[in-house]
């Protein structure tokens, strides 16, 4: 093993090299991340809305602009009953499969008692 000569041994156990350094190392590969970061962003940002026919192609319907409007969508909503609902817990990934059928199979007899 080579011995380090006694100015650079100096040079390396200085505090302001042992603690800057690192510190001016990770703010340079830092700001070349984030601009790597950000152009990807703006290449994605400056994609072009989906015509209709091509959605068509897709096999997505959409809406002309004058059937949806905002004074429709709001009376849709005002007639939404939201008063009456019911909370329905889905399956955890824990639990067996049996102990939810059991679960869905009282909560089917409750709905045709209540009817």
């Amino acid at each position: 093993m080579m011995k380090m000569p006694a100015g650079v041994r100096r040079f390396f156990s200085n505090r302001l090299v042992r603690v800057g350094g690192p510190f001016v190392a990770i703010l340079v590969t830092g700001s070349f991340a984030l601009k790597e970061f950000s152009s990807i962003r703006y290449t994605y940002r400056r994609q072009r809305p989906i015509e209709p026919a091509e959605a068509e192609k897709l096999g997505i319907r959409m809406k002309s602009r004058q059937e949806v409007r905002l004074d429709q969508q709001y009376q849709e909503v005002q007639q939404a009953d939201i008063d009456s609902w019911e909370n329905k817990r889905g399956p955890r990934p824990w639990e067996e499969s049996a102990a939810m059928d059991e679960l869905r199979s009282r909560q089917a007899a409750r709905e045709q008692a209540a009817r």
